[in-house]
């Protein structure tokens, strides 16, 4: 009797050839990984059954505590054990606002190392060693090696913070297939579930509160196709928010000044279990040390209400950016272990006027949207479904004036690619500096520089006849490469954007909120930067000429010219951009007469000694 081969659904006919791809969510509180098995995305466990593997690593003397062995630290040694390393991924020192046991070093606009008993260590490395020992999770789960992995990040992660996680995954010995937007993987979970259910285009809405960060995304599925339509958040928003909240309540009611760096690692702690407690209770009893009180789920919802309505804001943000109304969204999605509070969902359902839907563990849906995609990704799986994720604030760069000229604007679906063409503004140019910004306002000052760069070698042309082609490329993990290219002689350079430090969450507001408040005071200045550019290149185009042709004009004629041109040269001191436009009209009149003085010379230099009989001749020879 012979065999038959066969193979599970969405699996590779050839065993022996079958690749593993993982999802792994790397969070701020709790971590977790998850594959494709049977068709079906599973958590996987580690050897005692659980899912969640706490985000938490700890130095001792010759080796590591990671996950729950680490948590037994928190409270006896703090400044050894590093807790929701994830918010100082990618982050300045100064950025670091937030109170914390440790002891950081380096300079304020570099990423910060923690100083522990084993040396120095940096967030990716940190990061690096939680992610060590999901890899191995998972490679003892599956007893297969790990092809490679999709790692999820908040929406709002910048650039360095992208790479601060791709960074991280690769010392931990991780090849990274993608790097996905958390609320993206939970749509992912369930959009793909419901596949065949959904008949027509449909909006969700993806509240995605964490041990962390928020994301809120507005997704639309039509025809097999998962498109972000909009996207915002704060990177420095979530549960841990909550948790400081409760603790700034516990003190005030029992009466707590000053606690040391060990007292208040165990008052968060505290507050943690309260706030788990209160998800199915409506009450828990509270000790610390010799004080005891109490905390209801009505007390919580007044305590954690700011972090609500920090939310719920960019919420209706998003929901502007999308063009949509609440009446538009056909199902809200609750990711996040934050989102178990029935203080959050009640103001979730209360804001979308719909009960929100979390069928799947909110703990989980974000690692099984990961494991997903990767089984894609890696060629397991053919179901047709695309995604398109998007750039979450507008890149551009620097043009004369200090201007910016936007060359992939916000919430544009990504990988993109775009080109656009600049020139030279002085004769003779042979070089351009190409700075890279981004942000949602008109002058670069506005902006936030992501880095610079120098095309050299540009043939020496009068200014305007040089063709610098530049070329922006986002790719599926939100990464940015820039480059420059001066077409008539071949000559290149380029950048991959990979800063020191990633924006703090109060610049990622800033730089959303400022965009639409001051909307109508940036196009004022644009148009006086761009009235002071022009009339500037139109004062050194004039001044060239009178240096060289200037015995053209009669004296009468000479002065005319020579007073308009200081007078326009004096006004540009002004922010007058009316005043600007007319004296340049001024000196026009008679800058025209000027070059139509200098035009009619060379004709007739041109024309000197040629005669009729010339012309004729060579239009002959030319029939």
């Amino acid at each position: 009797m012979a065999l038959l081969q066969i193979a599970e659904p969405g699996q590779s006919s050839h065993p022996h050839e079958h690749r593993i791809g993982i999802g792994i969510d790397l969070g701020t509180t709790n971590s977790l990984v998850a594959t494709v098995r049977s068709g079906s995305p599973a958590i996987l466990k580690d050897t005692e059954g659980r899912s969640l593997l706490p985000s938490i690593v700890h130095y001792a003397e010759q080796h590591l505590d990671i996950g729950y062995s680490a948590k037994d630290f928190i409270s006896s040694d703090a400044e050894n054990t590093i807790v929701s390393v994830k918010r100082f991924m990618g982050r300045s020192k100064a950025d670091i606002r937030f109170q914390h046991p440790y002891q950081l070093e380096g300079t304020a606009q570099e990423m910060p190392t923690f100083v522990t008993r084993q040396g120095k260590k940096s967030p990716v490395e940190i990061s690096a060693s939680i992610l060590s020992v999901l890899k191995q999770r998972a490679e003892q789960s599956v007893s297969h090696d790990i092809t490679g992995a999709v790692i999820t990040v908040p929406a709002y992660f910048d650039e360095a913070q992208r790479q601060a996680t791709r960074d991280a995954a690769q010392f931990a010995g991780l090849k990274v297939l993608r790097l996905l937007n958390e609320p993206t993987a939970a749509a992912i979970a369930y959009g793909l579930d419901q596949n065949s259910q959904i008949q027509q285009d449909q909006n969700f809405a993806i509240y995605d509160l964490g041990g962390g960060t928020f994301d809120m995304s507005i997704l639309r599925f039509s025809k097999g196709v998962f498109e972000v339509l909009a996207t915002g958040g704060h990177t420095a928003t979530g549960g841990d928010d909550i948790d400081r909240l409760i603790v700034k309540y516990l003190k005030q009611q029992l009466s707590l000044e000053t606690l040391s760096h060990q007292q208040h690692a165990e008052l968060i702690q505290i507050a943690k279990t309260a706030k788990e407690a209160l998800t199915v209770s409506t009450q828990t009893d509270i000790i610390f040390a010799q004080h005891q009180t109490t905390l209801s789920q009505e007390q919580l919802a007044k305590i954690i209400q700011p972090v609500a309505e920090r939310t719920l804001q960019v919420c209706a943000r998003v929901l502007r950016d999308a063009k949509l109304k609440i009446e538009h969204i056909h199902d809200v999605i609750l990711v996040g272990g934050s989102t178990r509070s029935p203080a959050i969902q009640n103001a979730v359902q209360d804001f979308f006027q719909q009960q929100p839907l979390c069928s799947i563990n909110p703990d989980e849906v974000v690692a099984l949207g990961a494991a997903i995609t990767a089984n894609q990704l890696v060629g397991n799986s053919q179901d047709g479904t695309l995604l398109l994720d998007v750039t979450p604030l507008s890149l551009g760069l620097e043009t004369m004036g200090g201007l910016v000229e936007r060359v992939i604007p916000r919430n544009t679906a990504i990988p993109i690619t775009r080109k656009q063409e600049f020139t030279t503004y002085q004769d003779g140019q042979t070089a351009m500096l190409i700075h890279v910004v981004q942000g949602e306002r008109d002058l670069v000052e506005h902006c936030r520089s992501l880095g610079q760069f120098e095309l050299r070698g540009i043939p020496a042309m009068t200014a305007g006849a040089a063709r610098i082609e530049v070329t922006f490329q986002v790719d599926a993990d939100g990464l940015l490469n820039v480059s420059a290219l001066e077409t008539t002689s071949g000559i290149q350079a380029q950048i991959s954007i990979k800063p020191s430090y990633g924006l703090s969450a109060d610049d990622t507001e800033r730089l959303l909120l400022e965009g639409f408040q001051f909307a109508q005071q940036d196009k004022l200045a644009r148009q006086l930067q761009e009235t002071k550019v022009e009339a500037q290149r139109e004062i050194e185009a004039l001044t060239q000429a009178l240096t060289k042709d200037e015995h053209l004009l009669s004296s009468e004629e000479a002065n005319r010219l020579h007073s308009a041109l200081k007078i326009l040269q004096n006004i540009l001191q002004d922010d007058d951009a009316e005043k600007i436009e007319q004296a340049a009209q001024n000196l026009k009149i008679y800058s025209d007469m000027f070059a139509a003085i200098r035009m009619n010379r060379h004709i007739d230099h041109a024309l000197k000694g040629t005669r009729v009989e010339d012309w004729a001749s060579s239009n002959a020879n030319k029939d």
